[in-house]
């Protein structure tokens, strides 16, 4: 049986800069892992690795960390409901570099 919740349309998806290069580039687990968090969040749902990230004033901007083999991969991504995108990036550095990149990024 299908359920109305499970053929609603997804947010389009806008990758920042590279980052979907990037995304493609992670190993096939983050891949997985970060995709599913992604499509939960097009379809208006939360991974439960998702979390606010700090400095940015509240919940429209999500961060999702996984760890694989001693690496952490951060992706990030905003939400704007009005406008019905989401917007994402990524990094796999050092997360205080990373904020001020992510800043400029997301404005």
């Amino acid at each position: 049986m299908i359920h109305e919740a499970d053929i609603s349309p997804l947010k389009p998806l806008i990758w920042v800069g590279s980052s979907g290069k990037d995304f493609r580039a992670f190993p096939d687990f983050v891949k997985d892992e970060v995709g599913y968090a992604l499509f939960l969040a097009q379809k208006g749902g939360k991974h439960e690795k998702a979390k606010p990230l700090k400095g940015f004033g509240g919940a429209g901007v999500i961060e999702v960390v996984t760890d694989h083999r001693g690496d952490t991969f951060r992706t990030v991504y905003m939400v704007k409901l009005a406008e019905g995108f989401m917007c994402c990036t990524r990094s796999r550095r050092n997360p205080r570099r990373d904020v001020k990149r992510r800043k400029t990024r997301l404005g």
